[in-house]
């Protein structure tokens, strides 16, 4: 995992060597980010990250022998290597599949560098990442599922406050604004989440946003 120098550990996995080797330069002209591999399959990113065992995965969807959602959900059950997910449009069904195998977020091929590096340290603090252009169309895409007939049986296991904020969360709010709105501090806040992500087995915000809405929830 990240050293104690602050510098973060990451994997890059696309079937293209240009491309590969181009994702690859660009994040290692960053001070904080150190590349300890690449792959060019799913199969060679699972095996990657088993030895290596990096902070973020940058994965194209889109790969052979094991794509990108497959390999995303191989190492989001078994490592705590948080992943990032590379498509070429705003938003398609490999993507959202890919939120679905647990990626922390994704984001567009052709996106500017700073942004890309500024994604895999957002992801790293344990937050989410989602293409700006791709917000409402992702949103919709889960939106058009029909709900479960029934809540899930974890759902019943939250507390009156912790459904409260499950709920305002799914909205988008931020922390501070949830604060604001239960008359809560952003520490308490912070401490409900954490036992929500817990209690539901969620990663982060888009799953708990995925999670909302396939169940009806929102």
């Amino acid at each position: 995992m990240a050293e104690e120098s602050g510098t973060l550990r990451v994997v890059v996995a696309d079937d293209q060597p240009v491309v590969r080797a181009g994702f690859a330069g660009v994040l290692a002209s960053a001070a904080d980010i150190d590349v300890v591999g690449t792959a060019a399959d799913g199969s060679e990113l699972v095996a990657l990250v088993e030895r290596e065992s990096p902070d973020v995965a940058v994965v194209d969807v889109r790969m052979p022998v094991m794509d990108g959602i497959a390999a995303t959900a191989a190492l989001t059950r078994d490592h705590a290597t948080r992943v990032l997910v590379l498509t070429t449009f705003d938003l398609d069904e490999s993507a959202a599949r890919a939120i679905k195998a647990g990626a922390s977020g994704f984001v567009l091929k052709d996106a500017d560098p700073e942004f890309l590096l500024a994604a895999i340290r957002t992801v790293h603090a344990g937050n989410s990442v989602i293409a700006a252009s791709a917000t409402t169309a992702l949103l919709q895409h889960f939106t058009d599922m029909p709900p479960a007939p029934l809540r899930p049986k974890a759902f019943a296991s939250l507390t009156a406050r912790e459904e409260e904020v499950f709920r305002l969360v799914a909205r988008g709010l931020s922390n501070a604004e949830i604060a604001a709105h239960e008359y809560l501090s952003e520490a308490t806040v912070k401490t409900h989440i954490s036992r929500i992500f817990t209690k539901l087995g969620l990663r982060d915000r888009v799953q708990l946003v995925v999670y909302a809405f396939e169940h009806g929830l929102t």
